[in-house]
């Protein structure tokens, strides 16, 4: 804000104190310098509020304190009291704007709200109570100083004619003021309705009556309820406006002689009456018509609420019901909480209005190996168990179903919702087509590669007795030529063995039992160093820990590891010793954690998870022979188990770390317990 900016402000401030300093200097009770209505200190509140963060605030309260002299001083007031009276009202200023926006920030600043909730009324009313307590101090007693008799009923009226200028005053004008403000272009279009109008009517007879015609009879407290009536039903600026208007009726009235409160006889206790009467109507106004909007505010987002819940819940339901995956919500008593169309239709369309989870028989529950599913063994009771289902096949085959079909499941327990209540969250799909076509398609390269065997050993074998005889002739360029076939029958062999091998690991019946993998490797380690001697090529270094027993198919674990093992030897750099640590240690959920670490040329940086992909090589330019699908069979013998498989660099140097889990002794992995009961 600019000086400029403040000055304008200021002065426009000023001409409206200096005017309702005035008027309220015309309401002097006789024989003393004491107001009986203040209204500047409503526009003493507004005024210095706005200009709490100016730079110029000095320039405020020198306007203040000019106004207040020379106001005072042309009414009749000492210039000593005049004094007295600029204290007050400035301190009156100050703590009112400090404490107000400490306890309702925001309110009345430039550029903040007006009133509109029920707790922002207290905090008003708290700041104004206070601010006018602290000036009340200061005023009645610089009028004690001056005329020698101190009042308290005085320093009541100080109190109370302050506090319901701030809030009647403050509040009208903070009022309109935010509504004009809100958007200057658009005008505001007041609907006229008969009500206000009967309010108005009934208001205006009733003062009258009240004030001017009984004016002898105590019949002021019936007017609270037409502000009541306004309160309830009405709009809060028209409250507002009513608590002004007819406030300031009865205070006029008062002064005139008029009205119950005008038959005091003590000046101070009349005014401080009828402030007390002006101040119950304005509070108990506003008190109940901010109330009132602030109840229907919440019914409205509770409304509003309740409509994007329910559309919620419309859209997610038919999200659900259009779902071709079944999907069910059961808790632990075994009820549907909810269950789509496709659930039911998956299940083979099998009838179940009784909203309970059956049997197996029920629904014609197969594992995958085509051994029944026990009742303990249902999804639903694994979830809740705390082991859960995670892709498992299953075979449905019941009346509806006859031939059968495969449906992959998981079951997922949800957390504990407020009420304490558990549920389980059961999602399976049809992979009946999927699960044929690919057994065919690896039943086909199983095949095919066996029968690709027997004419590749008629190749390899006559390939070798042309090499011997081409050999006996010295025809040296012959000789290379058999010898690139020989290399490309190799080739073929080592690829219809890593299809064969595959296929073996895939789909062959797990046989689980105890094995000893020290015992495994041992052996494994025993090879390689046998082979490197005999081909002169650098015998590789074991170190092989306190490897424990696990629970797998001895086969496919020695397969496992020699596929690993023997990358290990491969994959190292030329005129390198190979080294190679086989470790082990407990893992988690029964599990044993083994650890393959090398130093060889190690893992192309972002291979570290594809090398398990079918026929991914990660060195293919580098000259290493392979077919890329040791590690994808390596990673399927491990999940079979189970377990998992991952690659990481040797954290101690070059190379690479293996790590995968198998079951550790007495502990059965998933399929391997499956397959044990066939």
């Amino acid at each position: 804000m600019t000086f400029r900016q403040a000055l304008s402000r200021t002065a426009g401030f000023g001409l409206v104190y200096l005017l309702a300093t005035y008027l309220g200097r015309l309401t002097v009770m006789d024989g003393t310098s004491l107001s009986l209505v203040w209204p500047a200190a409503g526009v003493l509140a507004l005024w210095f509020v706005a200009q709490r963060t100016s730079r110029w605030k000095w320039l405020d309260v020198a306007v203040l304190a000019v106004i207040t002299m020379v106001v005072n001083t042309q009414t009749g007031a000492p210039a000593r009291l005049a004094a007295v009276f600029v204290v007050a009202n400035l301190v009156q200023a100050l703590v009112f704007a400090h404490l107000l926006e400490r306890w309702v920030p925001g309110l009345w600043s430039t550029g903040g709200r007006p009133l509109a909730r029920l707790s922002e009324l207290w905090g008003l009313v708290g700041a104004a109570t206070v601010s006018t307590t602290a000036s009340a101090l200061i005023g009645p007693t610089g009028i004690w100083l001056d005329s020698g008799h101190y009042s308290w009923t005085s320093a009541a009226v100080w109190l109370a004619r302050n506090t319901v200028s701030i809030l009647l005053i403050g509040v009208a004008a903070r009022r309109f003021d935010g509504l004009l403000g809100r958007d200057r272009i658009t005008k505001i279009k007041v609907k006229f309705r008969f009500e206000y109008a009967a309010v108005v009517l009934c208001s205006a007879c009733a003062y009258y009556f009240a004030f001017l015609v009984v004016d002898g009879l105590p019949v002021a407290f019936a007017l609270i309820g037409l502000t009541a009536w306004a309160a309830l039903r009405l709009h809060t600026s028209f409250v507002i406006l009513h608590d002004l208007a007819f406030g300031t009726l009865a205070v006029l009235f008062t002064l005139h002689g008029s009205g119950p409160f005008a038959q005091i006889d003590s000046l101070p206790m009349r005014a401080l009456v009828a402030q007390l009467f002006v101040g119950t109507i304005a509070i108990v106004g506003l008190a109940l018509a901010l109330g009132r909007d602030e109840r229907v505010a919440l019914l409205d987002r509770l409304m509003a609420s309740e409509r994007a819940a329910t559309e919620q819940a419309q859209l997610l339901t038919t999200i659900i019901d259009s779902m071709s995956e079944g999907l069910g919500v059961i808790d632990e008593k075994g009820g549907f909480l909810l269950r789509n169309p496709a659930a039911t239709s998956l299940l083979g369309g099998r009838p179940n209005p009784s909203g309970q989870v059956r049997d197996p028989g029920y629904y014609g529950l197969f594992h995958a190996d085509g051994t029944p599913v026990g009742e303990a063994d249902m999804p639903h009771h694994l979830a809740f168990g705390g082991t859960g289902v995670q892709n498992a096949d299953y075979l449905v085959r019941n009346a509806e179903l006859p031939e059968g079909r495969i449906i992959n499941l998981s079951a997922t327990r949800l957390p504990v919702n407020m009420d304490g209540a558990t549920h389980a969250v059961v999602v399976f799909r049809d992979v009946t087509a999927d699960r044929r076509r690919r057994d065919e398609l690896v039943s086909f390269a199983g095949v095919v590669a066996h029968d690709l065997l027997n004419p590749l050993a008629t190749i390899e074998g006559w390939a070798e007795a042309l090499h011997q005889s081409l050999n006996e002739r010295d025809d040296h360029e012959s000789v290379d030529s058999v010898i690139r076939i020989q290399r490309a029958a190799a080739r073929m062999s080592s690829l219809i063995n890593g299809l064969l091998a595959f296929t073996t690991a895939r789909d062959a019946t797990l046989s689980a039992s105890t094995v000893d993998l020290r015992e495994v490797v041992g052996e494994i380690a025993a090879g390689r160093v046998d082979q490197a001697q005999s081909t002169g090529t650098p015998v590789p270094r074991f170190v092989i820990g306190d490897l424990g027993a696990v629970d797998a198919d001895p086969v496919l674990v020695r397969q496992l590891l020699d596929n690993l093992i023997g990358n290990a030897v491969k994959y190292t750099a030329p005129g390198v010793t190979p080294y190679v640590s086989v470790v082990s240690e407990p893992a988690a959920d029964g599990f044993v954690r083994i650890d393959v670490v090398d130093n060889g040329i190690g893992i192309p940086p972002g291979q570290h998870e594809a090398i398990f992909h079918n026929f991914h090589r990660a060195h293919r330019t580098a000259g290493y022979a392979g077919t890329g699908l040791g590690l994808t069979i390596c990673k399927r013998i491990v999940e079979r188990h189970g377990g998992t498989i991952a690659a990481t660099d040797n954290p101690s140097g070059r190379g690479s770390r293996m790590t995968f889990t198998l079951p550790a002794g007495n502990h059965v992995g998933p399929e391997a317990r499956q397959r044990s009961q066939v």
